[in-house]
């Protein structure tokens, strides 16, 4: 599984690099978290992927919008997923995604190009929610380089993050 987010194209980046485009020929899910900025990118992922999950973000128009949800839901191998763009500040995230989303395993979020990845017990003490955001793999802002990650599902769980950089 490859997730992207922040991919601004073509503001930050006139397309994709190569070797993102190399994990989405390779995987068979591709999930992106938003701030796509142009159609023709959501055009080519959902030509070139096997399966796509993805959200509008905050710098997306109303043509995307039109196209994407403001949260999509997917329950892959029994992992039940959700895909936002925005999670809020980093302080507190963790109680305020469990609380928000209660029903989902893997939250994965992007908006911040921060590279994240934490699990958060829940309040009635049964199970976690993971926490993913794979920064952006055009825009490193303040990072020091541009990053993406992998995954994969398996038996019911998320296994094998890993973030990528570039």
């Amino acid at each position: 599984m490859l997730i992207i987010a922040d991919t601004h194209v073509p503001t930050r980046a006139r397309d994709l690099p190569a070797r993102v485009w190399d994990e989405v020929d390779a995987t068979d899910v591709v999930i992106h978290a938003g701030d796509w900025m142009d159609l023709a990118l959501l055009d080519a992922l959902e030509e070139r992927a096997d399966r796509l999950i993805a959200c509008w973000g905050n710098n997306d128009g109303p043509e995307l919008r039109e196209r994407l949800p403001e949260v999509a839901r997917e329950t892959l191998d029994g992992v039940r997923l959700a895909v936002t763009h925005e999670a809020g500040a980093s302080a507190g995230r963790e109680t305020r995604m469990s609380a928000a989303y209660p029903d989902t395993d893997v939250l994965v979020f992007g908006h911040s190009h921060i590279p994240w990845d934490t699990t958060a017990p829940r309040a009635s003490g049964e199970g976690s929610l993971r926490l993913l955001n794979p920064g952006s793999p055009t825009d490193r802002r303040r990072q020091p380089h541009c990053t993406y990650m992998t995954s994969t599902i398996a038996g019911g769980e998320l296994g094998d993050v890993e973030l990528h950089q570039l």
